[in-house]
């Protein structure tokens, strides 16, 4: 039997996304771009960041424990497993991830398997989310932007096919195309899709984290990243996030004792 409660919840939610939404990209978008002390354009340069090198300089570990859990490949979750809003851009299974930091909350169990990545992780100000961001040959995210100006969002490079060119992102009216061991920041409230049209996998390492910004800026964004962590969009994904770490956790406990050094 159907059960009647669920719609009318359901509606409600969607009411309410959408005019936080709306919300955000209006008034609040434009005071948070008057207080930013970076540019606001779509790709933001590398030199506004001067901790950035420190994840060039750790590559190979990094790339390293990404490896790791890709042995693990079966295990991992698809992105819309941890965050169900997310099934609107990606249904299927060719988007996985592995969680180190979902909304100011650290995965202690991930973070323990990839050191190394934490500890760059750790010199992030203002570190937001993080997770390895794994996407299947073929695999097409349409076009879609994120709420706040409030965060700048960034991707190292881990694995990148040979085929590069037709493997990238177009976010507003930039090309972005990876490269190994390079990281590229941007910003996420411009309409963004990616495209992996080869027959390797991608991986990158994606992070968001407080744009530098004014006092006021900082005050503003903060208060909206507090109100974020108290609506089911952020509760549902923390759920997941648990419950699928529980599956993991016994999962490698019962791998053989060389796959998982960490």
């Amino acid at each position: 039997m159907m059960n009647t409660t669920q719609k009318p919840k359901g509606r409600l939610r969607n009411a309410v996304k959408k005019a936080g939404k709306k919300l955000l990209r209006g008034t609040v978008l434009d005071y948070l771009s008057k207080s930013s002390l970076v540019p606001n354009d779509p790709v933001i340069g590398n030199e506004h960041f001067p901790w950035a090198k420190a994840f060039a300089d750790n590559y190979a570990a990094i790339r390293r424990e990404l490896e790791a859990q890709l042995a693990n490949r079966a295990a991992l979750p698809n992105f819309q497993e941890i965050s169900p809003d997310q099934y609107r851009i990606s249904p299927d299974s060719l988007w996985k991830t592995f969680v180190l930091m979902g909304f100011g909350v650290r995965s202690e169990l991930n973070c323990g398997l990839c050191p190394e990545t934490a500890r760059a992780l750790d010199l992030v100000p203002n570190l937001e989310t993080a997770f390895f961001s794994i996407l299947a040959p073929g695999k097409h995210i349409p076009l879609h932007r994120g709420v706040t100006k409030g965060m700048v969002r960034a991707h190292l490079g881990l694995r990148v096919p040979k085929d590069a060119e037709h493997c990238y992102m177009d976010c507003g009216d930039e090309r972005i195309v990876w490269q190994e061991g390079d990281l590229v920041f941007f910003d996420d409230t411009y309409p963004h899709a990616v495209c992996n049209d080869t027959d390797e996998e991608r991986a990158v390492l994606l992070f968001d984290f407080e744009r530098p910004m004014t006092r006021g800026g900082r005050l503003v964004s903060r208060l909206m990243m507090w109100a974020l962590r108290h609506t089911a969009y952020c509760r549902d994904a923390q759920r997941n996030q648990r419950e699928w770490e529980e599956r993991y956790r016994d999962f490698i406990a019962h791998q053989p004792a060389h796959a998982n050094p960490a």
